[in-house]
């Protein structure tokens, strides 16, 4: 009987101390693991993003950059730490593409998601000496001139831009892969190769194409969004322009490890709600020019499995499933 009352005892000492634990998180500095190179448009955001969590949380958030692999890096060491919440990562839209491109096993289901708080719609830029005045005059001249007579980059082959303009011209009943995917390691390279004429068609984010558009060396004929960009007002929607609603693009996000105890998730998506509405970081997505949009935990995790299958179809068409 005592033996039963001892262990009884000790099993709600450990229940007590467990809770009491996860009450206190964070009780120690917390790590974001960011898959892409430091000075980047993603780790501006994980920094910024980082500083707002930090004011709501009371403890100081590392921002870690672990590149390579398309992304695969750094999404893998997140899902590789410890599920206690003191390593989470900016996961971006790549985890959509890397396992129908066979760069990796892993998948949306394998992280915890905590909430969404960007995404990004792709534009359309031309050199501003294209001999084409408008959207609708480049679709045309892509549709009737032989394959491959067009070329087009702004990242590497089977990344987010070269897979939502595959889908654009999907969209517009236009083979995947007609225009020639150039790889680059970025939209910048990839203005400056626009801009030379080694190129034809950049369909990055239009924040990236802003230093060339306020230059006068670059015309951005179109952005796929619901909605024109604040900071860009002169640049149409597709809608506006030949009638679309074709909409992707890249999304980013906090998440963690599978197997997270949702008490300390819970926390954290409450915290980072408050980061994503402070002035710290809206300032700063509205100065760059970023989208913001927010999903909680749940929400992010539906979009997260509904994003997989659009990029899985338009990776088949553009035929480079594996």
């Amino acid at each position: 009987m005592c033996k039963h009352l001892m262990v009884t005892g000790i099993v709600a000492t450990f229940v007590f101390a467990s809770g009491a634990a996860l009450a206190d998180y964070p009780e120690r500095p917390i790590t974001l693991v960011v898959p892409w190179a430091a000075g980047g448009g993603t780790d501006a955001t994980a920094r910024t993003i980082g500083r707002a969590l930090e004011e709501q949380l009371g403890q100081t958030v590392n921002v870690v950059n672990r590149t390579g692999g398309s992304g695969v890096v750094g999404h893998t060491a997140m899902l590789n730490a410890a599920p206690d919440g003191y390593t989470i990562g900016l996961a971006t839209g790549e985890v959509n593409m890397m396992h129908w491109l066979g760069l990796t096993d892993l998948t949306y289901e394998d992280f915890t998601p905590i909430g969404q708080i960007n995404y990004d719609f792709p534009g359309v830029q031309v050199a501003a000496d294209s001999p084409y005045e408008s959207l609708e005059e480049l679709v045309e001249a892509i549709r009737t001139e032989p394959k491959g007579t067009f070329t087009a980059s702004g990242t590497g082959l089977g990344g987010v831009w070269h897979l939502a303009f595959a889908g654009f011209l999907m969209d517009q009943g236009i083979e995947a892969d007609r225009v020639s995917w150039i790889p680059s390691e970025g939209a910048a390279p990839a203005m400056t190769e626009l801009v030379s004429g080694g190129i034809d068609v950049v369909p990055s984010s239009v924040p990236e194409a802003r230093s060339m558009i306020e230059a006068g060396k670059v015309k951005s004929f179109t952005v796929m969004s619901p909605e024109r960009i604040p900071s860009f007002p002169n640049v149409p929607t597709l809608r506006e322009e030949i009638g679309s609603d074709y909409q992707v693009g890249e999304w980013r996000g906090i998440a963690g490890p599978k197997g997270m105890p949702p008490e300390v998730v819970a926390t954290l998506e409450e915290a980072l709600e408050e980061a994503y509405k402070s002035d710290t970081y809206q300032d700063f997505m509205k100065q760059q020019g970023f989208g913001t949009e927010w999903r909680n935990a749940e929400e992010f995790g539906k979009f997260m499995a509904e994003m997989d299958q659009v990029f899985g179809n338009i990776v088949e068409q553009v035929g480079l499933a594996n």
